[in-house]
């Protein structure tokens, strides 16, 4: 008999824990996809009038703006260590794929912010990270990765087009190998 009520306390112990954790994720947030008004998916022009109409990020112009080696890739880069920005940002990194923003990479100020601080902040509004290691911690939905690195810095990631890149990379990386292997076979 003992048993028994051990067993239904376990059970029930088990689906209210189950209920209230199905309760806690309801009230998280949906990652998100911008930050200071700057989205993922925006065109260069439109991120560039987001960031000079935002001086936090320290934004100097066209100046700012340089071609990333591979096709169709641009890169933005902030700095707001001269003084012309928030003080808790340092540098961010706006990357661009056929002219669209799929990548932003905010570095924080660690003598302002640190990352456990970050850390709490963003598992409070979001939910538990996917994964967690030493070096990052990673949230995901269907439509977005964000990712708290250390030393310190928030990227936010457009799922589709990262992993539409990582493919490609990956073929084009088989191809030279396959390249490398007829060369080397030459000999």
């Amino acid at each position: 008999m003992k048993l028994n009520k051990i067993c239904l306390f376990i059970i029930l112990l088990f689906i209210s824990y189950d209920f209230f954790s199905q309760e806690d994720s309801k009230n998280y947030e949906p990652l998100p996809y911008s930050y200071k008004g700057i989205s993922l998916g925006m065109t260069l022009d439109e991120t560039k009038i987001a960031l000079i109409q935002t001086p936090e990020f320290g934004y100097n112009g066209d100046r700012d703006v340089s071609l990333v080696p591979g096709d169709n890739q641009i890169l933005i880069e902030t700095d707001t260590t001269n003084n012309l920005g928030s003080p808790f940002l340092t540098q961010c990194w706006f990357q661009f794929y056929n002219e669209k923003l799929y990548i932003m990479t905010i570095n924080l100020n660690k003598n302002k912010i640190d990352y456990y601080s970050m850390f709490t902040t963003l598992t409070k509004k979001y939910g538990e990270p996917t994964t967690l290691d030493p070096q990052k911690t990673v949230w995901e939905s269907d439509d977005i990765i964000l990712i708290l690195e250390k030393p310190l810095s928030v990227k936010y990631i457009d799922k589709k087009t990262y992993e539409e890149l990582k493919n490609y990379t990956n073929v084009q990386i088989s191809a030279e190998e396959y390249t490398r292997e007829l060369f080397l076979e030459e000999f």
